[in-house]
């Protein structure tokens, strides 16, 4: 059931791997350049994920009360801070990005994705990993530039990359009842919304705490059964 989280997992941390190992090869302005590529690669995924919404006020609800609960819990906090551990034994000299700023990034842009949520959920359902397959060869080239910009922390999001679209993979099941294709539409879009959020702050023109919205994606399961 997992095997396709597996290759996931694998394409991430072999397309990181060799992006550190070419980045060498790169000057900070081409790096700098590749990182608002990449800034505004995100934003238009994230555009055209949004557009699979319908109902706008579950998108409103989801987000504020999202952030709410993300908040209460600290989660960008919490994975800021794991990034900030890892800074700590991996730190670089240079003034780059850092590490946690690479991990939170990549971790978001790999998991938050309407790819990540369907793929997952098919694979959990219906045993079809073809969507998780397909988004393990785009994480691959994916992550190889976002390593060669934003540095190690982008391996580490492998982690990331296994619990959370492991899970969702293990809890499809339980979840199954719940999920309409409108259900799925709106997490999408919920999901995208935070994708843009994420391009703003990989452009410097926002610094928002997506992680602390995360709890967003999954709220439409229950507030599309009243809106």
């Amino acid at each position: 059931m997992l095997y396709s989280v597996f290759v996931n997992v694998a394409t991430v941390l072999l397309g990181g791997t060799l992006g550190l190992l070419f980045r060498r090869f790169l000057s900070k302005r081409l790096t700098d350049t590749i990182l608002s590529g990449l800034g505004l690669i995100t934003i238009y995924i994230g555009v055209s994920g949004a557009l699979k919404g319908e109902n706008t006020m579950v998108l409103v609800l989801s987000t504020i009360i999202g952030c709410v609960l993300g908040t209460l819990m600290r989660l960008d906090d919490r994975l800021n801070g794991l990034g900030e551990k890892l800074e700590k034994r991996f730190k670089r000299k240079d003034g780059g990005v850092s590490i946690a700023e690479g991990f939170v990034s990549a971790s978001l842009l790999f998991c938050v994705g309407a790819m990540t949520i369907v793929g997952s959920l098919q694979a959990g359902l219906t045993g079809d990993h073809t969507m998780l397959l397909t988004k393990s060869m785009l994480d691959l080239v994916s992550s190889a530039v976002f390593a060669a910009a934003l540095g190690i922390g982008v391996l580490f999001s492998a982690a990331f990359v296994l619990v959370f679209q492991g899970g969702i993979v293990l809890l499809a099941q339980l979840a199954a009842p719940f999920l309409s294709e409108m259900v799925i539409a709106e997490m999408t879009c919920v999901g995208s919304v935070l994708i843009i959020g994420l391009g703003l702050n990989i452009l410097g023109v926002t610094k928002i705490k997506t992680m602390d919205f995360l709890p967003a994606i999954f709220l439409p399961i229950l507030l599309c059964r009243f809106l």
